[in-house]
């Protein structure tokens, strides 16, 4: 076993297929372990590179990997996709991790901190119940209307719904009534919920000196700031800001030919949700961009103005906040605005 040099596994609930490869790239060992199985095998052979695919389950596991010493890498599942050969089943996706784990040019997914992942769990927790709230909102108008009752949009609307469902006036079943406000205590109930996730958002803000640093970025917020110290954690792994913003997708996508170069809208390639708020963040300062007037920041938003339309302004604004929020990582200075 000592003439591995690469292992691939492909991971399961609770089978895990691995693949060993030599220096040549050989297949020399093949076998299933168990998940207990697999970290005893781990913890006893000479240290190699161990590659897997990015997936639920695989930064816990390529965590414990690393702390055996062995050379972790988290590969985007669509980067191995290339590398499988003929068919498809669980030894041939094992095969093909560690044929494209070893490709000079191979692009890697960071492995996180215990407490990157843990501030991931709460953000996400608080998108589903957002979610969730939205739907509740939308039953609430289209059970009403569904009896003619067009009471508006948005929160001050769903706040009138108490006062709605005791208005005598209205020829409401009583069925419908208690439906409704069956509907509308869950609409409060998560909106605590949601009070109390960003409530355990600001907390870990509070404690983390990298959150606390961009919030000095114009426009950046307590939800943007912690989410970008959870997902990009260090910021070594990007040589440059253009980078972190092509990884985040705010980069031009090319269809390029012949030496005729043509750009397109942005690639809206990596974390969605992290884009999205870069983009709100973005929206946020145009809205208020006087505040910037007297310094280069607001010259330069005032020329892309008047040169783009405003959302191409909005996503170039994004992708220079992300550029900041790189070099605020990466050098671990507060931004000062001149």
């Amino acid at each position: 076993m000592t003439d591995i040099k690469v292992l691939g596994i492909d991971l399961g609930k609770a089978n895990f297929h691995v693949i060993g490869h030599n220096d040549q790239g050989r297949t020399i060992f093949k076998k299933v372990f168990t998940k207990t199985a697999l970290l005893s095998y781990l913890h006893k052979i000479p240290t190699s590179i161990v590659a897997m695919e990015s997936c639920p389950g695989s930064q816990w596991l390529g965590r414990r990997v690393q702390s055996y010493g062995h050379d972790t890498r988290l590969l985007p599942p669509q980067y191995v996709k290339a590398y499988v050969k003929t068919n498809k089943n669980d030894f041939i996706d094992a095969d093909a991790i560690a044929e494209a784990a070893i490709r000079p040019n191979m692009r890697f997914v960071p492995i996180k901190s215990v407490e990157q992942q843990s501030a991931l769990v709460t953000h996400k927790l608080r998108d589903g119940f957002i979610k969730q709230r939205t739907a509740c909102m939308t039953q609430i108008h289209a059970f009403l209307l569904e009896f003619g009752i067009n009471h508006g949009k948005g929160h001050p609307a769903i706040r009138r719904v108490p006062s709605l469902l005791e208005d005598a006036a209205l020829d409401l079943p009583v069925e419908l009534r208690k439906s409704i406000d069956h509907l509308y205590q869950h609409y409060q109930y998560l909106n605590e919920q949601i009070k109390l996730l960003e409530k355990r958002i600001e907390s870990y803000i509070n404690q983390n000196e990298s959150s606390q640093k961009l919030l000095t970025i114009p426009g950046i917020g307590m939800h943007t700031a912690s989410r970008l110290v959870a997902e990009v954690g260090n910021a070594n792994r990007f040589k440059t800001g253009r980078e972190m913003a092509a990884w985040l997708g705010l980069t031009p996508r090319q269809h390029s030919t012949g030496g005729k170069q043509k750009l397109l809208g942005i690639s809206k390639r990596g974390n969605k949700q992290l884009r999205c708020l870069l983009v709100h963040c973005a929206r946020s300062i145009l809205r208020f961009k006087h505040k910037y007037s007297d310094t280069a920041f607001g010259d330069w938003i005032t020329l892309m103005q008047e040169n783009k339309t405003f959302n191409v302004a909005t996503v170039a604004l994004a992708n220079k906040l992300a550029r900041i929020a790189w070099a605020i990582l990466y050098k671990n200075e507060e931004f000062k605005l001149a």
